[in-house]
């Protein structure tokens, strides 16, 4: 791209900050009432990308990029512009200080997870240049993880006597180790692993004064599998009990056995909602958004063995999409875990939550285990 395009990027992107950071001194190459460094922590970039971004050094992709990030905090801001003069009808007066907090983070989060999960799949198939596109979870990863909008309930928002349950368990939550599911199918040797999980969580305080709701906005990166065997699906469950998975099963690593391809990543979006008592935590969610993207054919076709073989298990694909996933997208059915902690002030980084749950895949239920673990908690001070 010519010098005079990036050149017409750059103001594009310059006089779009000045909407929310002020005006722009393009002699010091700074903002008048903001640090470059400030804003491009609530951008998410380092010193040096905000740099190149402003000095009309960055690529074409990364302009349009970070185009598209700064429109998404003009909406947020129209939002908040919007919430509040709400808010200034005298019958809309209500004593729920977290209420506007509530309305931009369901607002904001649903709405753009659901483009996030888009975006990859959609008119970005061709590199812009030649940095690594963004992760499907950048957007998630943004609402939460900069100061410009923040869901999460603060310690200065917590009842004086500090009983909100949940305030400990806001933060990141990851995998805590995969687990595998085979699909019941009419044709044998496919299977899912759910690899990889970002869960958000933020205190419901909308919805009780003492915190026993918490969601979860959870980005899922899982797989699909095929075992060139095909082996029947009952070699893969307990003869004792045919709803549960073999142990040997579950600590089976798919990427050593080379019987095992895979074959298709499955992103997902997914909101939880958890309930806390005393000693217990319950889980109900559902899938909001999901994109299945195939393997590379080239690839399918190195490990199969030929085309044919790849066109075959890409067709496969295709029903599993149209047909078994849907089964993924039914509320889940999870029993009761209990609480990390019986005090809830001492749940601390590194706390995990296991839930047993069922999916039913072809009207055959197979019983596996979710664990959460809380690897980056918001608020690490107990509240006093």
């Amino acid at each position: 791209m010519d010098s005079q395009n990036i050149k017409e990027l750059q103001q594009q992107f310059i006089t779009k900050l000045t909407l929310l950071f002020g005006d722009y001194d393009p002699a010091a190459n700074k903002f008048i009432k903001s640090s470059n460094s400030d804003i491009a922590r609530d951008l998410s970039y380092s010193d040096a990308q905000f740099s190149r971004l402003t000095h009309g050094s960055a690529s074409e992709g990364e302009y349009v990029r970070g185009l598209r990030l700064v429109d998404r905090m003009l909406q947020v801001r129209e939002l908040e512009q919007m919430l509040a003069a709400k808010e200034a009808v005298p019958a809309a007066k209500e004593n729920h200080p977290p209420y506007k907090q509530l309305l931009l983070a369901s607002s904001i989060l649903i709405g753009v997870m659901l483009v996030l999960l888009l975006l990859p799949s959609r008119g970005r198939k061709a590199q812009l240049d030649d940095q690594q596109p963004m992760s499907r979870d950048y957007t998630l990863n943004w609402a939460f993880g900069t100061s410009f909008i923040n869901p999460y309930v603060k310690l200065k928002d917590l009842p004086e006597n500090c009983d909100f349950r949940s305030y400990r368990y806001q933060g990141v939550w990851h995998l805590e180790k995969p687990y595998k599911i085979p699909l019941f199918r009419e044709r044998n040797g496919f299977h899912y692993l759910a690899h990889e999980v970002n869960m958000y969580a933020r205190s419901m305080s909308e919805q009780s004064s003492n915190g026993e709701f918490f969601e979860g906005y959870e980005y899922q990166l899982h797989e699909i599998w095929y075992d060139t065997r095909e082996l029947p699906i009952d070699s893969f469950l307990q003869k004792s009990n045919p709803s549960l998975t073999r142990t040997a099963y579950q600590d089976l690593n798919l990427e050593e056995d080379e019987n095992f391809v895979k074959v298709a990543l499955v992103h997902t979006f997914f909101r939880n909602e958890f309930k806390i008592d005393s000693v217990h935590i319950t889980r109900r969610g559902k899938v909001i958004g999901r994109d299945v993207e195939l393997v590379n054919m080239a690839t399918l076709v190195k490990s199969l063995g030929s085309k044919t073989s790849a066109d075959d298990i890409a067709n496969e694909i295709k029903l599993i999409v149209d047909k078994k996933l849907e089964d993924f997208s039914r509320p889940i059915d999870c029993n009761q875990t209990e609480v990390p902690q019986a005090n809830f002030h001492l749940v601390e980084q590194g706390s995990t939550m296991s839930f047993n749950c069922v999916l039913t895949t072809g009207r055959f239920p197979i019983q596996y285990t979710k664990t959460y673990v809380l690897a980056d908690q918001f608020i690490k001070n107990i509240c006093r």
